[in-house]
């Protein structure tokens, strides 16, 4: 694969812009690794494979192929030794929000293309022999030169009727999504006027074989100041990485996941997307399963605030391991 350097990549992206050209773009959650391609490169091409909102290169097939996998969930002591870092942190104040992640094995005969091809999502991405993501959340939505961000933020799974409503009661799910929302909005002032939450603590519903899973977003919404209209490499250059998948403060938050983790996130929880020659659509690398040596691995986490508890953090790292099906 031939990465960009991250700043070419966004000059890339603006002068595509600038020619309506359609391109995909993906970038990793570090920031390291970049790839901005025209469309019609992509035909063809059967080792890249998205799926934006039905703009895809993906040819119809029948998802006849069922999925069985177990899943070997990530070391339990290796995540503690992990979580206290990171609440130490947040003690000294250096952080007070911050999306803590792990790596768990997938043991499976089924190939990435495999739950490319049964998964359902908004937003899917398969790169050959590295990665696939089925994504629901949205990153952001450019169109008539209003900017949209969806963050998703406060999940649980759906037991019964009152499931929703205690999500959105939930004490820490409901500061852990107002921070996000917060820096979100922030971000969209960076590069766009007026700034607004157009809808504040939605739910939505993502379908999986064994479960429903309840997921707490938001809209935010703002009008592009003139210097970023056709320039989406500048807007994601001051946006990037998402806050949802990162914390708050932003930068400091960055430096202390790279501390504390103890996997490479590599593409998951970046974000990849479609220019389509006038508008944009993206979406953020979660629901995401890599391979490494010829082992799968399906990359996970959450939000981790003061008010967190171990047990109930990890057990949200495994509810969130699922594939979302037709």
């Amino acid at each position: 694969m031939n990465y960009l350097p991250l700043n070419k990549a966004f000059l890339l992206m603006d002068k595509l812009a600038k020619e309506a050209t359609p391109y995909l773009f993906v970038f990793d959650f570090h920031l390291h690794r970049s790839l901005v391609i025209p469309l019609h490169e992509l035909v063809q091409n059967s080792d890249i494979l998205y799926d934006v909102n039905t703009i895809t290169n993906a040819p119809k097939k029948n998802c006849n192929k069922e999925l069985k996998y177990q899943i070997i969930p990530a070391d339990k002591s290796a995540y503690h030794h992990s979580y206290s870092k990171v609440m130490n942190e947040i003690k000294l104040g250096n952080t007070y929000l911050l999306n803590l992640t792990a790596s768990s094995e997938l043991i499976t005969d089924n190939s990435l293309l495999d739950f490319y091809f049964n998964a359902t999502a908004k937003y899917k991405l398969f790169l050959n022999d590295f990665f696939v993501a089925f994504s629901p959340e949205t990153f952001i939505k450019i169109k008539n030169n209003s900017i949209r961000s969806f963050p998703m933020k406060g999940t649980r799974i759906k037991e019964n009727a009152d499931s929703a409503s205690i999500l959105l009661s939930d004490v820490k799910e409901n500061a852990e999504h107002a921070t996000i929302v917060d820096l979100i909005r922030n971000d969209l002032s960076l590069v766009a006027d007026h700034v607004e939450v157009r809808r504040f603590k939605y739910i939505d519903e993502i379908y999986s074989k064994d479960k429903t899973i309840l997921q707490m977003s938001s809209e935010i919404v703002g009008t592009l100041k003139e210097q970023f209209v056709r320039k989406p490499g500048s807007i994601l250059q001051r946006m990037l990485p998402a806050g949802s998948i990162s914390g708050a403060p932003k930068s400091k938050t960055i430096d202390i996941i790279t501390n504390s983790e103890l996997h490479d996130r590599n593409f998951y929880t970046g974000v990849f997307g479609v220019f389509d020659g006038k508008n944009l659509d993206s979406g953020v690398l979660i629901r995401y399963i890599e391979q490494s040596e010829n082992r799968l691995f399906f990359k996970s986490g959450g939000g981790i605030t003061c008010n967190s508890e171990l047990n109930k953090e990890y057990q949200e790292l495994i509810d969130k391991i699922y594939v979302p099906l037709y």
